[in-house]
């Protein structure tokens, strides 16, 4: 009996209107247009203007395309989670609000947080679902509105991180393409180099906790780097040996769009030239977890049925992995 597996059938993303330029940065913070290419490789983000929008809206529009696109009716769909570290409120989850949004009347949903990591998670736990045959159709939305918890004032973090997201549609498959292989990590330690120190039920909002302005992301920039720089390298190159996936046997590395050098050295760490990286960062910036599902939304075109793919992120938590997968169909 052949073996199911889940193979990504659809993938769409969406992000917002408003483009946060360098340019306009260097007139909100001590930085400049050079300074941040250099170091980052960003050169614009977009930005989820409007009152009482959340990253529910991000998701709702990723996920309206793509039933859409896919021409899938939303009481079909079993499943939905959410990765996202930027969810409209503390409850109810926001893959619910996107489930009541696109009309997935029949589904249940909950979110994911696992930071950078999130869509890493999410599709991994979702394509086990499909695997022992409990779902046949399952959405894993990656989206984040970063802005929210951005400090403006902070050069460090506000130079990096944009809102966005995507979503992919999950079915079963009995061929061998699909989600084939992951490798998922997390270390506790890293907490305090990269985290929000309020908001949470350790330091519940106080006016002292606002005005100490411990409600945005903090990160220490050259710890994480470093140890971003080796495990998400480390990771990729082990889904390959054990999979025993050379070099030119990879079609394409889908890395977390985080920094440009943490993904040169992965890429580099796996023999895998510039042609065959994916790279948007330069015009949306970390999106946290919307990152890989934007990656595969702006490459749709480029892939085809059967090729070899390496996704990989590192984020908070820490946490970092790695999934190989097999694409699923042709360009449409």
């Amino acid at each position: 009996m052949k073996k199911t597996r889940a193979v990504i059938t659809g993938v769409q993303g969406w992000v917002p209107d408003y483009i946060l330029t360098n340019r306009e940065l260097e007139t909100m913070v001590d930085t400049s247009d050079e300074w941040i290419v250099t170091r980052t490789g960003v050169k614009e983000r977009r930005i989820l203007k409007g009152e009482d929008k959340g990253t529910s809206v991000i998701g709702i529009h990723a996920v309206n395309e793509l039933l859409k696109k896919t021409g899938t009716d939303p009481k079909d769909i079993d499943l939905i989670i959410c990765a996202t570290v930027t969810p409209d409120m503390p409850f109810p989850a926001t893959a619910n609000i996107i489930a009541d949004g696109v009309g997935a009347t029949k589904s249940y949903s909950f979110d994911i947080s696992a930071a950078c990591s999130g869509f890493l998670y999410a599709l991994t736990m979702g394509s086990q679902f499909i695997e022992t045959g409990m779902h046949k159709k399952v959405i894993v939305v990656g989206a984040d509105k970063m802005s929210s918890i951005i400090d403006y004032q902070d050069r460090a973090t506000c130079i990096i991180f944009g809102d966005g997201g995507g979503a992919v549609l999950l079915e079963p498959t009995t061929e061998e393409i699909g989600v084939m292989d992951s490798l998922l990590h997390s270390d506790g330690s890293g907490a305090p180099y990269l985290h929000m120190k309020a908001g949470g039920s350790r330091r519940p909002a106080t006016y002292e906790t606002i005005a100490a302005r411990e409600h945005y992301a903090f990160q220490e920039g050259s710890t994480v780097f470093k140890f971003a720089v080796t495990n998400m390298a480390e990771v990729s190159a082990n889904i390959m040996k054990k999979n025993n996936l050379a070099s030119e046997d990879v079609a394409w590395l889908v890395p977390h769009q985080a920094n440009k050098r943490i993904i040169d050295a992965t890429a580099n760490r796996m023999g895998i030239g510039p042609e065959k990286v994916m790279l948007n960062i330069e015009k949306y910036g970390n999106t946290t977890a919307g990152t890989l599902p934007l990656c595969l939304w702006d490459y749709e075109s480029q892939l085809k049925k059967g090729d070899n793919i390496i996704l990989a992120a590192f984020g908070g938590g820490f946490t970092w992995g790695a999934i190989y997968l097999k694409w699923g169909y042709d360009p449409k």
